[in-house]
């Protein structure tokens, strides 16, 4: 079995030329386990209060304001810049070694905006080193219900949330997959299996079987053309 996640699952193919394994040839789908959303946050002294600021200061500024994110090719790098595309700004990308260093130069000031995981950005949010102005799920957070998404705050559509799956290998027999997916689904009801995930600001999955990989050709799709367009590349 495989623990996948987006990352490696939708998001590689395009990054890497040579990517030893194809996500939907070598691999059956068969759970999704968990979805996490990011929160949009910016330095607490950072003029813009609302997504809506936030993009008529990009665009009054091109250039000028600057985003972290933990590396090349990461979810907080990729979300951004889905964010841009689809606002028509340019903000500029600042990689860190991680989510750590950034939240450092965030918090400074040295940084203004970061798109990171809930699950990291909740606790600087409610210590208030940053602030939060928005969730990028299609949907908002039950343990944040007050921030609106990007979507209703003014960029229709957007949405972006770190998601994850178990994969076995592409020839395993249906009749096992889909044992293995009754017995996840199971498993995602107990109550103390969805409080272990809701108590790091998850959301478990509810996406049906046949819904997987439909789902994850969408999401390579997706991701294809955000790197493409954005020139997104690792070394």
């Amino acid at each position: 079995m495989l623990a996948g996640l987006n990352a490696n699952m939708a998001v590689n193919p395009s990054l890497f030329s040579k990517l030893p394994y194809d996500p939907i040839r070598d691999f059956a789908p068969v759970a999704m386990l968990a979805n996490y959303p990011f929160l949009v946050v910016v330095n607490k002294d950072f003029p813009a209060k609302s997504i809506g600021e936030l993009i008529a200061l990009g665009k009054a500024k091109p250039g000028q304001i600057d985003y972290a994110s933990a590396g090349n090719g990461t979810g907080q790098h990729l979300s951004m810049e889905l964010f841009k595309l689809m606002t028509g700004t340019n903000f500029t990308h600042v990689p860190y070694r991680g989510a750590q260093p950034a939240y450092a130069d965030v918090i400074s000031g040295r940084v203004s905006v970061f798109f990171d995981n809930i699950s990291a950005a909740l606790p600087q949010v409610k210590g208030g080193s940053v602030r939060a102005l928005a969730v990028t799920t299609a949907q908002r957070s039950p343990v944040v219900t007050e921030l609106p998404t990007v979507a209703e705050a003014g960029v229709p559509g957007y949405e972006y949330h770190t998601w994850f799956g178990l994969w076995a290998p592409r020839q395993t027999p249906r009749p096992i997959v889909e044992l293995l997916h009754g017995e996840i689904r199971k498993a995602l009801a107990v109550p103390a299996v969805r409080d272990r995930i809701t108590e790091q600001a998850g959301e478990p999955a509810t996406t049906r079987l046949g819904e997987i990989e439909p789902f994850v050709k969408a999401e390579i799709a997706k991701w294809a053309d955000v790197v493409r367009r954005a020139g997104v590349a690792v070394q």
